[in-house]
């Protein structure tokens, strides 16, 4: 059966309503931080600041521009290997997170800014927005509003109630958004996916273009973990951590993609993008990130060699076709590094820390004045399995809706085409399957 595809009034609605409602919601709620507030200056001298340098854009910029670079080119690149996706790859990317960051300003503000009726805002919301869309990019925009929400409420949950130390979004970005796509994925399976099967394979230009969001990814991974750290010691740890991580998941890929081949050939794809991806160090090592794992425990953190053999196992015995394998980049990795930052916190010491330096990683004063390592050990595990269950149930949820024929989604036969929702250059137009005449097998150029 081939579904109505025509977006022409259902878009250009959906897109004025969603933004007039935003407008509307900013203007009742969202006012400026204090530190962005044009009364800075009496801000200043009632704390006794001395310069505008203290202002905590200083400290947040750039990296909030390192982590929209990642967002809009490097997570929208990533997804080009499919051959006839580029412009849906990127530009889907580029619509649903300007969207995105709005709601997720709103959402994340409601639970961690909202001061007098207000939500106010700073560079750190705009960080923590791009960071919401982060998880949505995970699972490539299939769920939408409902996996934003729900992840800032699992988000609430870890940092507010159980207290976890994810500075690089190992279990609230990375894991949630991996498994809550997984199980939308699974809700969604199309036994006849196997009719577009020739578009789901790559070309030259189309893995290169990938492999350009991969480079971005990978060099500014350091900063999208260090973001939201603390000033000082824990921001600068967090950069060398995921520097050396992402450094060593390298060398780790390449040997693995030369040993699976019959010739030793390197795989762009295996290697370097989706399948068997250098960036899984950047993943797990996000929630030990601010922690003392020392460089050689951050070389350590590289996952790529057990996950080359899950993706056929997925699609041929669990009906879940991970097309850009996110179980492989983000499922996996934002596992181990849940065990990886438990198992960090469990080992910490007054010894390895410092006295004053062990209660301020890990916030040992107030309410958690009497914890120990283990018992926020115990947290960091309970954590992931929160984040594991939200996403499960969250996802089924959200499948279930999608599920329903009135989202404008293609027939099988023609998934992985840029051409269902996008004018292309006629000399890119492919022979497309439409009802109204026979399937044409594509002739290649």
């Amino acid at each position: 059966m081939a579904w109505n595809t025509n977006l022409r009034w259902r878009l250009p609605l959906i897109c004025f309503l969603l933004e007039a409602a935003m407008v509307i919601l900013f203007g009742v709620f969202v006012r400026y931080n204090p530190e962005a507030d044009s009364h800075w200056e009496e801000e200043k001298r009632q704390h006794n600041i001395s310069s505008d340098i203290e202002n905590d854009f200083y400290y947040r910029y750039p990296s909030f521009q390192d982590v929209h670079v990642m967002i809009f080119v490097g997570f929208g690149f990533l997804m080009t290997f499919l051959q006839r996706y580029g412009f849906s790859s990127v530009g889907f990317n580029f619509l649903l997170a300007a969207f995105g960051i709005q709601w997720a300003l709103l959402m994340q503000g409601w639970f961690h800014s909202f001061e007098d009726g207000h939500i106010l805002i700073s560079v750190e919301n705009l960080i923590n927005a791009d960071f919401a869309w982060g998880s949505v990019c995970v699972a490539f925009g299939l769920s939408g509003q409902g996996q934003w929400t729900l992840f800032s409420v699992n988000e609430y949950i870890l940092l507010n109630l159980l207290h976890v130390k994810d500075a690089g979004g190992s279990m609230t970005i990375h894991t949630f958004g991996a498994y809550f796509g997984l199980t939308v994925t699974w809700i969604l399976f199309r036994p006849n996916l196997e009719q577009s099967k020739e578009r789901q394979s790559s070309v030259y230009h189309s893995d290169l273009f990938a492999m350009i969001g991969t480079l971005f990814l990978w060099m500014y991974w350091p900063s999208f973990n260090s973001a939201v750290s603390k000033h000082g010691d824990a921001q600068h740890r967090a950069a060398i951590n995921t520097y050396c991580s992402l450094a060593a998941c390298v060398l780790t890929s390449v040997a693995v993609s030369s040993a699976l081949q019959r010739k030793g050939k390197l795989d762009m794809v295996r290697g370097c993008t989706s399948k068997m991806p250098t960036l899984a160090g950047g993943v797990a090592v996000g929630n030990s990130a601010e922690m003392m794992l020392m460089p050689y425990g951050s070389l350590s953190v590289t996952v790529p060699v057990p996950a080359c053999c899950l993706q056929p196992f997925l699609e041929s015995r669990l009906r879940i076709q991970d097309t850009c394998g996110i179980h492989n980049l983000h499922g996996m990795p934002g596992i181990i590094g849940g065990i990886v930052g438990s198992v960090t916190a469990a080992t910490a010491s007054v010894g390895i820390y410092g006295k004053e330096g062990y209660i301020k990683a890990f916030d040992f004063e107030g309410p958690k004045s009497d914890w120990t390592s283990q018992v926020q050990a115990g947290y960091q595990a309970a954590g992931l399995f929160v984040s594991l269950a939200m996403a499960i149930v969250g996802g089924a949820i959200v499948g279930v809706i999608l599920k329903f024929p009135l989202w404008g989604d293609p027939a099988d036969e023609n998934c992985f085409e840029d051409e269902v929702y996008w004018e292309v250059p006629e000399d890119e137009e492919s022979h497309m399957y439409r009802p109204e005449e026979p399937a044409l097998k594509p002739v290649a150029s």
